[in-house]
């Protein structure tokens, strides 16, 4: 029902600005699809249910989106944490040698640990405390694989993940309350499981011929990506992607922009085979990647709060998306390796 026609004194509440809270105002439907609910003695019409494409769109003008606010000081938070984590594991990756590569093994799983945290605590799959210390096991078996086994190659990290994956499945089978949601979070559980393993992908490749410098190429150019463009998101994060999502296309385009840049200049300072057309096509996929997960975590993380999800640990929850960043340009560091530089 519409409210009675104010008087002159209230004519302010028929402006513009308000006409969004009248239309909230309104009683609520029935079930018959009428306006039910008018006190008894007032005048007025009953609205009809919309009956063509013009009545839907009148009426979603009345819905306001919230436009969730960027927080400036989050923003370069995130981005100094993923600078300080693309140096770490550069810089490990060039202190490695064929006899001094269980330093390097060490630094990887203290990063394996942070994603552990971060993304179990994020996505939060059945069982997670049992997920976690099965993840922990993984990333020492993949790392230890990583170092000992006579061949660099990926395979023994297939069968670690394989390994893992089953025996996370097996422990949230154990509870009655975890057993009921184990097929609808087999895909999260993978994801954790094989984001761990990735990052021993980068110990293998530090065994190639070239894997030492296209780690430092293809990280240098995930790690410029995601800073630049979580630290653009805090100066102009602008056009938003979504009102709902803090992200700003800026950012992203620049940073993948800059992250390819970067990784040509490394390539042009490098022996061969590496020069700069070649440093700029691995930079311009790390860094796609990079950037692309990064953005698709905070998808993920708003979709969960407008799912009425309670919100995960807000330090977990900050670190995941540069951390997932790292993890999905690590195998892709070595299939560039492997496939275009070999």
């Amino acid at each position: 029902m519409f409210p009675s026609t104010p008087q002159d004194g209230d004519r302010d509440s028929w402006d513009v600005d308000n006409s969004r809270q009248i239309a909230r105002s309104t009683p609520g439907r029935s079930s018959s699809g009428f306006y039910a609910g008018a006190p008894e003695g007032a005048s007025g019409t009953i609205a009809r249910r919309p009956q063509s494409l013009e009545d839907v769109e009148e009426n979603d003008e009345a819905v306001e989106i919230e436009v969730v606010p960027v927080r400036r000081n989050l923003s370069l938070a995130i981005a100094g944490f993923a600078g300080l984590l693309g140096i770490g594991l550069i810089l490990g990756a060039q202190t490695s040698g064929p006899d001094a590569r269980t330093p390097y093994a060490i630094v990887i799983f203290g990063v394996q640990l942070l994603f552990v945290l971060a993304w179990t605590m994020a996505i939060r799959p059945p069982a997670p405390g049992i997920v976690a210390g099965v993840c922990a096991v993984v990333a020492v078996a993949a790392d230890y694989s990583a170092i000992s086994t006579s061949a660099a190659g990926l395979a023994p990290l297939g069968y670690v993940a394989a390994g893992g994956f089953a025996l996370a499945v097996v422990g949230q089978l154990i509870r009655p309350a975890d057993r009921s949601r184990v097929s609808d979070s087999l895909g999260t559980t993978l994801l954790i499981v094989i984001g761990v393993v990735s990052f021993a992908s980068l110990i293998v490749l530090t065994r190639k011929p070239v894997g030492t410098q296209t780690v430092l190429v293809c990280l240098a150019a995930a790690g410029v990506a995601v800073f630049v463009a979580r630290l653009t998101d805090a100066i102009f994060a602008k056009p938003r992607l979504a009102p709902q999502v803090p992200r700003g296309a800026t950012g992203i385009i620049l940073g993948a922009m800059l992250g390819t840049l970067a990784a040509a200049i490394l390539g042009s300072v490098l022996v061969l085979p590496f020069n700069p057309g070649k440093g700029a096509i691995l930079g311009l996929v790390t860094a796609g990647v990079a950037v692309l997960v990064d953005l698709a975590v905070n998808y993920a993380e708003t979709s969960r709060n407008m799912a009425g999800d309670a919100p995960t640990f807000w330090l977990a929850r900050h670190m995941q998306g540069p951390l997932g960043a790292f993890a999905l340009a690590s195998p892709a560091a070595y299939a560039m390796a492997i496939f275009f530089l070999s």
